[in-house]
């Protein structure tokens, strides 16, 4: 006999079926014996009234692995409205210990237990609440790269050890190397934007590291990062549209057709235009500064709560929590980055969600000479062997281009409504946590 799903058992109502699974719930109360089996398409009820078959359940646990016969009927109160009767149960990988977490129960994601969480979380990943979680998480990434692919960007991967930090920002991470002293990649930036030389569009979704050493609900040091490059833009708005219509395209999808499981998650409404709102940072600073009474107008960036109050902001006046926010002043910009006409500003937007910065999102000074000028007055050595061939992919012709470095996590914590940035990681790593 053919397997069937979890999914699929109804449809084969007083039939014969054979399912495979994991014991997920088993309720023994005497004339009447319930247990629950779970695949990867969800569980089945199965109920069991033989003495001999059960007996073959005595002492086990959940997560004994088993394949059962039985018959079809409908029954509207079990999961899929039908259950299997009359079983015959093999026990093909028998759990004797109790398991420590309760997977038939939602598990609780306060800040005081998430430390447990994550230490069982090979565990507690077999709750199919939480496993709602990475289901979504897989579905925002599957739009991703089918929106990318369709807007014809090449798909590449690029070295996470390099010879040296020379992106320069946040600390890095130091590994040895053969006997030498190698960095892990805080990002593809060099990479990326020496393949439009090549490839025109290019895109990477990949780990990056950053070893700041930071306690907050929105940094760890592992991410995920899409990162994305486009050349021969006619400016900055070209980027700005590009990553928007991406975003837009990845949570529409997700609030559509994961739209059960994000209620059951209790995500918020989503509120969502497909042309996000754009402010300036001395606007944001302007606003925040004359609505809340807290001078921010002498900041370069924006503070977190300006961030919050900035999307709140946008949803109730112009019906999306999505926002752009460009024209970061001089004193803020990277070597890479193109100034604006104004000279005092530059070609830059962070893209905001939900109160939380998901993608910074600039364009490029493409110019061989301004880089090299670029790149000395930020007191870097345009003769470091790590640059060779970086500068050397603008010598030889580089067009106008510009991306965006854009957090996974932090889309699905935004997307979702969760609390911390590690929930929405399969196994976060920060600055306490190795293991699982």
């Amino acid at each position: 006999m053919e397997r069937v799903l979890s999914r699929d058992v109804a449809a084969q109502s007083g039939k014969e079926v054979l399912i495979q699974g994991w014991l997920h719930k088993k309720r023994l109360l005497g004339g009447l014996n319930f247990i629950l089996v779970r695949d990867r398409a969800g569980v089945t009820q199965v109920v069991v009234e033989d003495a001999a078959e059960v007996e073959k359940l005595r002492g086990l646990q959940i997560g004994t692995v088993v394949t059962i016969e039985g018959q079809v009927h409908e029954e509207p109160r079990a999961p899929g409205g039908a259950e299997l009767r009359q079983p015959k149960i093999t026990v093909d990988v028998p759990v004797t210990d109790e398991s420590p977490i309760e997977i038939d129960k939602p598990l609780s994601h306060k800040p005081e237990n998430l430390d447990t969480l994550f230490d069982f979380r090979h565990i507690g990943l077999r709750s199919l609440q939480e496993q709602k979680v990475f289901r979504i998480r897989a579905g925002l990434l599957r739009y991703i790269r089918s929106f990318l692919t369709d807007h014809e960007f090449v798909e590449i991967q690029t070295p996470k050890l390099l010879a040296g930090a020379t992106e320069g920002g946040a600390e890095v991470f130091k590994v040895d190397y053969f006997e030498k002293e190698a960095v892990l990649a805080q990002s593809p930036q060099l990479y990326k934007q020496m393949m439009v030389g090549a490839f025109e569009r290019v895109f990477e979704i990949a780990p990056a590291y950053r070893a700041e050493p930071s306690a907050t609900t929105r940094h760890v040091s592992e991410v995920t990062m899409l990162d994305i490059e486009m050349g021969f833009i006619k400016d900055h708005e070209e980027v700005l549209d590009m990553v928007q219509d991406i975003t837009y395209y990845a949570v529409t999808n997700a609030y559509k057709d994961f739209a059960d499981d994000l209620k059951s998650l209790q995500a918020p409404e989503l509120i969502l235009k497909d042309k996000f709102p754009r402010y300036t940072v001395a606007e944001v600073h302007e606003l925040y500064t004359k609505a809340t009474g807290t001078d921010t107008t002498k900041e370069k960036d924006l503070i977190p709560d300006e961030e919050k109050w900035i999307c709140e902001h946008a949803k109730k006046e112009q019906g999306c929590e999505a926002v752009f926010v460009t024209h970061f002043p001089k004193e803020a910009m990277k070597f890479y980055h193109k100034l604006a006409d104004d000279g005092q500003t530059v070609l830059w937007a962070d893209l905001l969600f939900r109160g939380l910065e998901l993608a910074t999102c600039p364009m490029r000074e493409n110019n061989y000479q301004k880089m090299i000028e670029q790149m000395k007055a930020a007191g870097l050595d345009p003769e470091h062997p790590g640059y060779k061939y970086y500068l050397e992919a603008f010598k030889y012709g580089l067009p106008a281009h510009g991306g965006c470095g854009y957090g996974i996590d932090r889309l699905v914590e935004k997307t979702i409504g969760l609390a911390n940035i590690k929930e929405a990681i399969l196994f976060p790593r920060d600055i306490n946590r190795l293991t699982p």
